[in-house]
């Protein structure tokens, strides 16, 4: 090997560096001899013997875990991962803030997140493995803990229909159906969109219940909105046209056995000390102290009611001890000036035995709400929400309200009078309120039109329309299209209501009156039958 020659300066540098370090080391050990005193035995230093026998081994670390229990945490894909983001975000928001309601709220909110943990490992099991064929019995045991999840939220809202948070299940059990867009091929993120406005079509009510009422309501039904928000950008940008699957991967029944790991835990330590034990319990309470001088409980109050009345009826002749002897100038039936300025007093709840038998007082009547023509009008509200249209105080107008609605938009009609409303385009869902004879004109609906309180109603379909629901509707002419023959109606306390159906080649409308009286019996085997009765004429 080549020995490497420094240069002449280098080697004065090196060496003076040494010099410096050899100077410092003879310092630091005269400093250490000067402070540290030797013990001395017989009045001299013991010489110090020389180590002997083998050098003790190293400490072993205490915190080593032994290669057997060290726990492995296997890497999930991409997709797996940002959907347990979603998840431990605005749903366990969404689950959390329906555990501060309680009730059946909570008990859907905790049937919602089992199907969105479902769902996670049919996402993990189709990047494992091949697509198989959707009307395979493999596919259907895939979406077995969907079907049951859906199933589980709407028998919750079915069990609570009496509920005050009726509005609340329904909310949940009319959009739970998102969950399907793991099946859809092409742009997956319009179907959660689609089940979103059907969340909002009962959301909306709750919001215009509790707006005024209780913040923690409108913050259930936001932080839930969030969930759908939240699910859109995820779907949109990890599966823009449908689940791709695996197509390298092993068939769908060898994934469903293999185990699907859970979200990643923060691993303990094996050197991590245990907790401290809990303190103890404490002792029995000391004995209460007695005092020679400790007040004396307070006597019973006096009886009252009829018992005071009885106690002072027995006293005899001492009942009319406390009454004060009245003066003849005092006396009414002796002064007629007196009874001409006298005014009767009014009766007042004193502590005596004979206004406590007295009859109460009668409650003061209502006050009657005032005529509409005294009622101050307020203008006209026609504005776009977010998705919500709002459509209100539209009285007599002269000109059709013309809505422009999309897909996701729902529309909230209230106290419309005298006037016709045409909405253009395919809508979400529509209410309304307290319009007395409002003409209303849809193309197409996505869910259903919710009329109540609404007297004189006219309703034209031109499309599509699955349901209708009516709740205290006196007089309703509702003209149904060749498209709309599948539409369900629901009625509730209405009355007049009649559905006009395109008849013959001519287009011309058939009046079909929806049925008013009912008549109910108790049957053979004791239970309370309900049918319909029909007129023949």
């Amino acid at each position: 090997m080549d020995e490497i020659t420094l240069p002449a300066i280098q080697r004065l540098e090196l060496t003076s560096i040494i010099r410096r370090l050899e100077a410092a080391t003879s310092r630091l050990e005269d400093i250490a001899t000067s402070t540290i005193e030797v013990p001395k035995t017989n009045g001299s230093a013991p010489p110090t013997p020389a180590p002997t026998g083998p050098l003790p081994r190293a400490p072993v670390p205490a915190a080593l875990v032994p290669e057997s229990e060290i726990q492995f945490t296997p890497v999930l894909p991409q997709c797996v991962e940002e959907f347990d983001s979603f998840i431990n975000g605005p749903l366990v928001k969404f689950v959390n803030i329906s555990d501060e309601l309680g009730g059946p709220v909570a008990e859907q909110a905790s049937s919602v997140l089992r199907a969105f943990a479902a769902q996670r490992k049919f996402i993990l099991i189709t990047t494992k493995a091949k697509k198989p064929d959707m009307s395979s019995p493999v596919f259907m045991e895939l979406l077995k803990p969907l079907q049951e999840s859906i199933s589980a939220v709407s028998d919750i809202r079915d069990a609570n229909r009496g509920s005050p948070f009726f509005n609340h299940l329904s909310t949940v059990s009319e959009s739970i159906g998102v969950l399907a867009w793991v099946t859809v091929d092409t742009k997956p993120h319009k179907h959660v969109e689609e089940s979103l406005g059907s969340a909002q079509y009962w959301g909306n009510r709750v919001l215009k219940e509790y707006k005024e009422k209780d913040p923690k309501q409108v913050e259930w039904v936001n932080s839930y909105y969030l969930v759908f928000k939240e699910l859109v950008d995820y779907v949109k940008d990890t599966f823009p046209m449908g689940i791709p699957w695996n197509p390298r991967g092993v068939s769908a029944e060898e994934a469903m056995k293999s185990e699907v790991p859970p979200p990643p835990q923060p691993l303990k330590s094996a050197a991590s000390p245990s907790p401290p034990p809990p303190p103890p319990p404490p002792g029995p309470p000391p004995p209460p102290l007695k005092f020679d001088d400790a007040p004396k409980p307070a006597p019973a109050k006096e009886a009252s009611g009829l018992d005071a009345v009885f106690s002072e009826l027995n006293k005899g002749e001492a009942v009319t001890k406390g009454l004060r002897k009245v003066n003849p100038d005092q006396m009414t039936h002796k002064n007629p000036s007196l009874r001409a300025g006298a005014t009767v007093p009014t009766r007042s709840d004193s502590q005596s035995s004979v206004s406590s038998i007295s009859r109460g007082k009668s409650p003061a009547p209502s006050k009657k709400p005032k005529p509409e023509a005294m009622r101050t009008k307020k203008p006209p509200v026609k504005k776009l929400d977010g998705n919500k249209w709002i459509i209100e105080n539209f009285d007599n107008e002269a000109q059709p309200v013309e809505i422009e609605a999309s897909i996701s938009h729902s529309i909230l009609i209230s106290r419309c009078s005298k006037t016709t409303i045409m909405v253009k385009g395919k809508a979400n869902a529509i209410s309304i309120d307290n319009s007395p004879r409002l003409s209303l004109v849809v193309e197409s609906l996505v869910s259903s039109i919710d009329v109540i309180k609404s007297s004189n109603f006219a309703l034209q379909v031109l499309g599509t329309l699955p349901t209708i629901l009516m709740d205290s509707v006196d007089g309703a002419q509702v003209y149904l299209g060749k498209d709309s023959m599948n539409t369900e109606v629901f009625s509730s306390k209405c009355s007049g209501i009649n559905l006009n159906l395109l008849e013959g080649e001519d287009g011309d409308y058939k009046e079909v009156p929806i049925p008013e009286q009912i008549r109910t019996y108790i049957g053979k085997d004791g239970k309370i039958v309900t049918e319909i009765v029909e007129h023949a004429g």
